[in-house]
Formats: structure tokens, C-alpha cells, sequence
């Protein structure tokens, strides 16, 4: 059961890091509310127009308008790092010895594409990142018990290199699977050499089951979406 009395969740372990602004929001902090925070912390939104690809941006400046692309990435304090989400799995990255940071949108299609894979690459190349002194903090998504996918899913999975056991049969449903996106994400930090100790995890809180979370499956009639954050404050 998702008990966070907030409308958005911290990470402990993030909290530690002098300078870093961040969280997950819920279905009860609207744009509005986001945008006050932001500006109540002297930060500039970067907002992506999120395409489900394997796209990751560098930003050294704030951006014109919203970049196209599922990741985004930067090391210059004051921009806050967007990700919107309504079942997709955010990821939120911290580089504490280069001072830089990253924020990821993992749908089943970036996932595919091994975008959290490529942002954290991405981040070695720019900054020096080592994977093995970063941190990941993984968001609220749609559980593997809610999110069934057909056999097309589950063959892309399988040629890109990722485990069976990430896509089980689902009961009953001869020919579709039930894609764990989580269990996906988690194993691409783990092969990229991240430790456990330094990925955080909130548990089992499912957005398509939860109420106080929102999910396109559940209700694709409705526009919102959840923003997760992530930024430098200062140095």
C-alpha cells in the first residue's frame, strides 16, 4: 500500500547529497504546484517532449524549448531535470564526485532500447561518471502483475539481450506476457556495474493498482502526469 503522506517522495540517500534537489511525484501535485516548487527554489524547469526513444541530451545551458528525447543529463546548477510519467518507470541518476546528474524515462520502449544504459554512458563520456560511484534512485511505476505485453514485446526483450525472467506468461492469457519493468531497469545498472547498496528502490507500489498514483492503463483519458525531479541547487 502506498502510504507517503507528501505528494512527493524523497530518497533518503539523495538527501545526502549536498546541493541536489529531487523526487517522484504523485497524482496530487499538479503542474502548478511543481512549477511553485521550482521557482520557490530558484531552479528553471527542463521539460522533455518524451518520445519513447533512446534519446539522451547533454544540457550545458537551459534549453530554447523542450528537446525531444527520454533522457536528459547536466552538470550546470539551477536546471531542475523533468520526467513525466504515468505507468513508465523514472530513473533518477547521481554522479556526487563530478556534480552531475541525470533523469530518465524507462517505458517498455526505452527500455528496449536500453536508454538507462545509454544515459549512464552518456554521463561517463560528458562528466567522467564511474557507474560504480553513482547513484540510481528508481521511481513509482506499473507493476509486472498489471503490465501485460504480446509475444511482439517479449521477442524485441529477448533480441536486445534481456533475461526471460523478465517477462513471464501471463495466468490465463495464452500468448501475452507480463513485462517487468523494474526487474528490466534493475539488471541494466547492475551489468553496468552499479552497486546495490547505491540504488535506491521504493517497493512494490504499483501505479496502475494505486489510486494516489497515476496510470495511462488504468485511465488513458486522462492528461496528467506525475513529475519527477531531479537537480543542483549549488556546488
Amino acid at each position: 500500500m502506498f502510504e507517503n503522506k507528501s505528494p512527493f517522495l524523497f530518497v533518503p540517500r539523495l538527501m545526502a547529497v549536498p546541493g541536489l534537489v529531487h523526487g517522484f511525484g504523485d497524482a496530487r501535485w499538479s503542474e502548478a504546484d511543481f512549477l511553485a516548487f521550482a521557482a520557490s527554489r530558484g531552479l528553471r524547469p527542463v521539460v522533455m517532449n518524451q518520445v519513447h526513444s533512446d534519446t539522451v541530451h547533454r544540457l550545458d545551458a537551459a534549453p530554447a524549448g523542450k528537446p525531444d528525447g527520454d533522457a536528459v543529463m547536466t552538470n550546470v546548477p539551477g536546471l531542475l531535470l523533468v520526467v513525466r510519467t504515468a505507468d513508465c518507470l523514472p530513473v533518477l541518476l547521481v554522479d556526487p564526485e563530478n556534480r552531475a546528474v541525470a533523469a530518465v524515462h524507462c517505458g517498455w520502449r526505452g527500455t528496449e532500447r536500453r536508454i538507462l544504459e545509454k544515459a549512464v554512458r552518456a554521463m561517463g563520456e560528458a562528466y567522467g561518471s564511474n557507474p560504480a560511484d553513482m547513484l540510481a534512485a528508481l521511481g513509482l511505476c506499473i507493476g509486472a502483475a498489471c503490465y501485460e505485453v504480446g509475444p511482439e514485446v517479449r521477442g524485441r526483450f529477448l533480441k536486445a539481450g534481456f533475461p526471460e525472467s523478465v517477462l513471464c506468461g501471463a495466468p490465463g492469457r495464452q500468448g501475452k506476457y507480463l513485462l517487468d519493468l523494474r526487474a528490466a531497469n534493475l539488471g541494466l545498472l547492475a551489468a553496468l556495474g552499479f552497486k546495490k547498496s547505491r540504488i535506491s528502490n521504493p517497493g512494490p507500489a504499483c501505479t496502475h493498482c494505486e489510486p494516489r498514483l497515476l496510470s495511462y492503463r488504468r485511465n488513458p483519458a486522462d492528461p496528467r502526469r506525475m513529475y519527477n525531479f531531479i537537480g543542483l541547487a549549488s556546488f
